[in-house]
């Protein structure tokens, strides 16, 4: 199971979720980054990933869609923002690719992946929201819980690639 990590919010409005990864830095990234990787981790259990689509680049289009345990579908388009391959993902909902404006921005995350020694990784999710109602609105979304289960998650299937 991933090491929890306490690292503070850098402002009123950003969540954060870190943990060492019992897995090497390329394949976690690899997780975020390939499709078929991602619809396997992703939603934390017992929800789903049925579809993820990646377009890797800044500006490049993202959806990952997330079903619930009833099948009802919860889409989630964004834009990459920052792609730096192996070390670092930038991503937000305030656009769905080619910087076209989503109806309402919630979020944006930054993602870092650090090499930890001995096939771990540092893995910081910060998640930068436009305002303190949409930062509380993501807590009682389940933030904590729900990022960690899928930490663990991204872990377990890293472990095996």
């Amino acid at each position: 199971m991933a090491t929890k990590l306490d690292i503070a919010p850098s402002s009123e409005n950003e969540l954060v979720l870190a943990r060492i990864i019992d897995a090497p830095r390329e394949a976690v990234y690899r997780c975020w980054t390939d499709p078929k990787l991602m619809t396997q981790w992703f939603a934390p259990k017992p929800w789903t990933t049925p579809r993820a689509e990646v377009d890797l680049r800044a500006g490049g289009a993202s959806l990952v869609v997330m079903a619930g345990p009833d099948g009802s579908e919860f889409p989630n388009a964004g834009q990459y923002l920052e792609v730096i391959p192996g070390r670092k993902l930038v991503f937000t909902d305030a656009f769905v690719g080619d910087w076209q404006p989503s109806q309402k921005p919630f979020m944006t995350v930054v993602l870092t992946f650090e090499d930890e020694g001995a096939g771990k990784t540092r893995y910081v999710a910060r998640v930068r929201h436009w305002n303190a109602a949409d930062r509380e609105q993501h807590e009682q979304m389940g933030f904590h819980e729900g990022w960690g289960i899928c930490a663990d998650q991204l872990e377990a299937l890293a472990g095996t690639l």
